[in-house]
């Protein structure tokens, strides 16, 4: 029986995300290394089945099985998409490559939906943290930003914009705890009201093209064979 650590060997995408394909990275950051796998069809197959992702904490990394990446694209899961559209791409397959480029099929109307909760969830720790704790954490705030510039570029232009390009000072200042709530939060109410204009506006499908979902996984299973 084949061991789960040899299931690393069927690793057919790698890419950063994270700090450093966000642009975001100081001396400190660490390095996350995401991406996908696809088994051998024997192992698929077996009684022991396969895991829905491989895990490394130490190394920061996780893969993702193909099956389970693409169901989390098409409910438009905000890594999920990062990895289809970081510039920091390591290694990719042929059947990879094929799966970059059709990766705007993932894009729905779905992203104004999870973006949107992410977002929400998000704020109400932030706010529980500002009466409890007496203070945000900052981090988290920043990534709540950038989610908002994120979903609304992604509604109005049919890409996930992954580096923060000239919001970086703003988001640095943030997570160094340099800005105030009150700046943070009107922030995010502005972001939130084009973000909202984005979803009213958007050319994006109602839903993602799970037809071409599907016939890619069973053109990659076959591949396995």
């Amino acid at each position: 029986m084949t061991e789960p650590n040899s299931l690393y060997e069927n690793v057919i995408y790698r890419c950063v995300v994270g700090s450093r394909a966000y642009g975001l990275e100081e001396d400190a950051s660490d390095t996350d290394w995401r991406g996908i796998y696809l088994p051998p069809a024997d192992r698929h197959w077996s009684l022991s089945g396969v895991p829905e992702q491989l895990e490394n904490p130490e190394a920061q990394e996780c893969y993702w099985e193909l099956q389970k990446f693409l169901v989390l694209a098409l409910k438009a899961n905000p890594t999920i998409l990062e990895c289809l559209y970081t510039p920091l791409v390591e290694f990719a397959t042929p059947l990879a490559d094929e799966l970059l480029a059709m990766r705007s099929i993932f894009l729905s109307r779905l992203v104004y939906q999870t973006y949107n909760g992410y977002v929400r969830s998000q704020f109400e720790k932030l706010v529980h943290d500002l009466h409890v704790r007496g203070e945000i954490r900052w981090k988290h705030a920043m990534h709540l930003l950038r989610l908002l510039l994120a979903g609304a570029t992604a509604l109005r232009e049919g890409h996930v914009p992954v580096r923060v390009k000239e919001h970086r000072t703003a988001l640095l200042s943030i997570r160094r705890g340099e800005s105030s709530w009150s700046d943070i939060d009107a922030w995010r109410l502005r972001l939130h009201t084009e973000f909202e204009e984005a979803y009213r506006t958007t050319s994006l499908p109602e839903r993602p093209d799970y037809g071409r979902a599907d016939a890619f996984l069973i053109h990659a299973r076959r591949s396995a064979l």
